[in-house]
């Protein structure tokens, strides 16, 4: 019935649009498509609160889930409800950080941002050769979509020169704007940080004081789809042979990918894992960790900035590499750290790990994917709007 409802109101939408006038003053903000309230929208959206802007603009957050807290004057608005197709008529503004979906009409008085959400390792979109994803392998009507998609895009956001080019290719993004500015989610990494905020995060996270915090953090792979737009999280890493070598000093934060849903039983592992699901900001628990464990996800780029030890837990390279999406840089030449294929490598990497062994490859990792981070891409994205 929710199906037929929402079909009904997408014609409906499609029908109205071209008679319902735009209006500059309404803003509309999106992240991990409606699921949470995160990443660069949500840091965009904190910096027009600091300045005072959502007493001027109408702000609204299209969300999934209408209880979630946003700070500010915003009119939180449920996904394709009534209201979600009204101001999606009305707004003059878009700020998302995915996929607008395909019944979308960006009416030419509208101005769309699309920050995107990392910078990219695994091969997308149109550079995608093959495709084993949500049970499809069309790999040609696959590039169809995101034709049709990012041909609206008036503004896309780049953290470095080498997403820049990705961008041109993968998004056939060659004649638009690209804000090579950083990441409006990275301002807060570069700010003033220090022990006694560490400690206030872990206090409000719920971590404990006397260890050290491990960050998993790991990709979601295309061929592990569960239905309803999610998927299984995968890894083969043994929580009982990490919690048993590594729990006097330790514990670990494992932190799903906003596009997996998660089944798992983590009592038996309470005192060494703790989970947070896509509505907790990644950002924080970056900064509540002392190391990250990650694999092909693009974390790697933003915790980068943290200078922390960084480990990739990297069980099927191969297949991952080969068989499931490619690569746009040679991984094991470039990660600036150690690369783990099982738990007991890894184990062992943890144990032993020197920041000395890895200083050369982290400043060369560091100088090509930290060209535009300044810590002020919030701001900066306000005044290429006109919105201060």
């Amino acid at each position: 019935m929710k199906e037929f409802i929402k079909s009904i109101l997408i014609q409906l939408y499609r029908m109205m649009t071209r008679f319902i006038p735009v209006s500059r003053n309404i803003i509309i903000f999106q992240a991990s498509n409606g699921k949470n309230y995160t990443g660069n929208p949500r840091f965009i959206y904190e910096e027009a609160v600091r300045s005072g802007l959502d007493k001027k603009y109408e702000c609204v957050w299209f969300l999934l889930d209408v209880s979630t807290e946003v700070p500010g004057e915003c009119r939180k608005v449920r996904n394709n409800y009534l209201k979600y197709f009204w101001y999606l008529m009305r707004a003059g503004v878009w700020i998302f950080d995915s996929r607008q979906p395909l019944y979308y009409i960006k009416k030419r008085n509208v101005v769309f941002l699309q920050t995107w959400h990392g910078t990219p390792l695994k091969k997308l979109a149109l550079d995608m050769e093959k495709l084993d994803l949500n049970g499809s392998s069309d790999i040609e009507d696959y590039h169809r979509q995101f034709l049709k998609t990012t041909k609206d895009w008036d503004f896309l956001i780049s953290q470095n020169r080498f997403a820049s080019d990705v961008f041109r290719s993968c998004f056939s993004y060659d004649n638009k704007d690209i804000l090579e500015i950083g990441y409006p989610r990275n301002d807060i990494l570069l700010r003033e940080w220090n022990e006694e905020k560490t400690r206030k995060l872990k206090e409000k996270l719920g971590l404990p004081l006397d260890r050290k915090i491990i960050l998993y953090a790991p990709t979601w792979r295309d061929n592990e789809f569960r239905g309803d737009g999610d998927f299984v999280f995968a890894t083969n890493m043994d929580f009982a042979c990490m919690r048993e070598a590594l729990k006097d000093e330790y514990v670990m934060i494992v932190k799903y990918h906003y596009l997996v849903s998660a089944e798992i039983d983590w009592s038996p592992y309470s005192d060494f894992v703790y989970t947070f699901d896509e509505t907790k900001d990644i950002a924080f628990l970056y900064l509540a960790s002392d190391l990250l464990i990650t694999d092909y996800s693009s974390v790697m780029f933003d915790y980068s900035l943290l200078k922390r030890p960084m480990l990739f837990f990297a069980y099927d390279l191969d297949n991952y590499r080969e068989n499931l999406r490619g690569f746009y840089f040679d991984f094991l030449e470039e990660v600036p750290g150690p690369v783990s294929r099982d738990t007991e490598q890894l184990i062992k990497d943890i144990k032993g790990y020197s920041s000395e062994e890895w200083t050369g490859k982290y400043r060369v990792f560091a100088e090509k994917y930290h060209q535009f981070e300044t810590g002020t891409a919030s701001r900066q994205v306000l005044k290429t709007l006109g919105l201060e």
